[in-house]
């Protein structure tokens, strides 16, 4: 189920805040080197990836540009990228999404600086 949410246009990920309140945010996605395995990117110093750092419990599903989930969520791990493995992220999503996906990731970088943004890998749960 991961590797198909991976090829995707868009992934709510769904991370939780301390009290259990979910908090769903529209990403983009790309698949990962081995199936089972997709990339997602983000801020460092956003609320997700605060979540993400605290707990990588997340779920995962399909949705519109908007959030409007399309289809089931599944239980994930989610877990931040180093430096390096980020800079793969990122590459994995700008050629996937064609010119807007270069445009958003040079703009990020331009804008935050290469470290100013984090990838994130995200597993099955089990």
């Amino acid at each position: 189920m991961i590797t198909e949410l991976g090829r995707g246009k868009y992934l709510l990920l769904t991370t939780f805040r301390k009290d259990g309140t979910p908090v769903p945010t529209p990403v983009w996605v790309a698949p990962g080197p081995a199936d089972g395995v997709i990339y997602a990117w983000s801020a460092k110093d956003s609320g997700k990836v605060k979540r993400i750092r605290r707990s990588g419990d997340v779920e995962v599903g399909p949705c519109d540009v908007r959030g409007n989930p399309q289809g089931p969520s599944v239980k994930a791990k989610a877990r931040l990228l180093d430096d390096s493995a980020s800079d793969d992220a990122r590459a994995r999503i700008a050629k996937k999404y064609g010119f807007s996906g270069w445009l958003i990731m040079t703009g990020s970088k331009l804008r935050r600086g290469r470290t100013g943004t984090v990838g994130i890998e995200i597993t099955s749960a089990d």
